[in-house]
């Protein structure tokens, strides 16, 4: 069996990843991806804006319950240059109250009834951990990628699903549920376990012939503050996967912990870890505030033309 070994800055090496892993039957690499019977150029970074149909999401300027929210705030996401919408009816925040499926089905289909009529061809993510959630807003809604920010740790039918419905699937990592996963988040070494996390899923998903798959870190999903930034400071080691990598750490705890403020004192802070995201590799970056978000990356692609 082909197997890479990344080593440490000290020379020592902690993790052996399968290079068969990596590239499975696709012959794409991590520039494109398969949406809605198309190839998505990842190329440049894109834009994924935040729309949570929810009422206790950790930053306030994202709720939108009603269908006229709904509706402005998809609009506010377009205009502002967001190349796809993350729709979630399931607050992932730490400590969150959990939500029924049913519950969670039927916030989704109202949002989607509307949106996919007014917005017929966008690319709409949807944020659940739950296969039955997933099958239905793809099958009923053209829904156009499943983010599932447990890695199917939540639901052992998800990976099924997922390669039943052909879409990309976003692979985060986590450690714990919504409910518990920031009480006392301890690893023995973050960087290997997150690694060997991702090349087992990896491969699960190959067998299935998912073959558009999207790595996120999971930033502050069983992560503490330290365990953030060590892994922001090594994001280029994902690399080795060969596979689009996305970076959601929009107006989070790791900002605003560290700064002294809240989630809405967060967007500057926010702003500068996206453009280190995206100078490490990062392919899509999923925010609240798309406007800076769209400049950071013209920033970015510009840097890189005269490079």
């Amino acid at each position: 069996m082909k197997k890479r070994t990344l080593i440490t800055e000290n020379n020592v090496i902690f993790a052996e990843i399968n290079l068969e892993v990596m590239f499975g039957d696709s012959e794409l690499n991590n520039n494109y991806i398969r949406v809605n019977g198309m190839l998505m150029d990842l190329s440049e970074p894109r834009v994924m804006g935040v729309l949570n149909i929810t009422p206790d999401s950790f930053y306030d300027g994202c709720r939108s319950m009603g269908i006229e929210s709904i509706v402005r705030r998809a609009d506010m996401i377009f205009s502002e240059g967001a190349d796809m919408i993350d729709l979630g009816a399931y607050s992932s925040r730490p400590g969150a109250n959990d939500v029924s499926e049913e519950e969670e089905i039927a916030r989704l289909r109202s949002a989607l009834e509307v949106l996919k009529n007014k917005y017929p061809s966008a690319v709409f993510s949807i944020d659940t951990f739950r296969s039955k959630v997933a099958e239905i807003c793809v099958k009923e809604y053209g829904a156009s990628i499943i983010n599932d920010i447990s890695g199917g740790e939540m639901d052992s039918h998800m990976f099924e699903t997922v390669a039943e419905l052909q879409v990309p699937y976003i692979l985060t990592h986590i450690q714990g549920t919504p409910q518990s996963m920031q009480k006392a988040p301890k690893y023995d070494n973050l960087r290997r376990e997150v690694l060997l996390f991702f090349s087992e899923k990896v491969k699960q998903l190959r067998d299935l012939k998912v073959n558009d798959i999207i790595l996120d870190p999971g930033f502050g999903f069983g992560k503490s503050l330290e365990h953030n930034y060590q892994m922001m400071a090594h994001l280029d080691d994902f690399e080795i996967f060969n596979l689009p990598l996305l970076v959601g750490v929009s107006r989070k705890s790791m900002i605003y912990k560290l700064l002294d403020t809240d989630p809405k004192g967060s967007l500057n802070g926010t702003t500068v870890l996206n453009t280190v995201s995206l100078l490490k590799g990062a392919n899509i970056i999923r925010v609240h505030d798309v406007r800076e978000a769209v400049e950071a990356v013209r920033i970015v692609n510009e840097l890189r033309k005269n490079n």
